[in-house]
């Protein structure tokens, strides 16, 4: 539970943070984000060869969605944090859970998930104007 309101609080201040500094490219911060809780889990397994591997796969798996997400459309940045809240869901089955902090996945999965809604509602609110 207490992994859950981290997640919620990151999030809510990551977006606030973001939504003041107005002069970024939020689809450039967004994206280099989804990177950087991407490697988190190469950093978190590098000691078990095999997860690590895992981990680095799903490193390329959001790279394109990053990438994509900053150059050419923010819709890309909205399927990589979904996406990559069905990862943590999925890690537990694939990789070693116990090489991740305690409650890790709780605390991902609500940040990915606030952080795709946000930008799910702000870019639909974009494309209506």
């Amino acid at each position: 539970m207490i992994a859950t309101l981290i997640g919620i609080s990151s999030s809510l201040i990551t977006i606030l943070i973001f939504y003041f500094l107005k002069r970024l490219d939020k689809n450039t911060i967004y994206g280099l984000i989804l990177m950087g809780i991407a490697f988190l889990y190469i950093g978190y397994t590098w000691t078990n060869l095999e997860v690590a591997i895992i981990s680095f796969i799903q490193v390329l798996f959001f790279l394109p969605f990053a990438y994509l997400g900053i150059k050419k459309n923010a819709y890309y940045l909205v399927a990589g944090y979904f996406l990559h809240g069905i990862w943590d869901v999925v890690y537990p089955f694939l990789g070693s859970p116990d090489l991740l902090p305690p409650d890790y996945d709780y605390f991902c999965i609500t940040y990915d998930v606030i952080v795709a809604l946000y930008l799910l509602i702000i870019n639909h609110k974009t494309d209506s104007n």
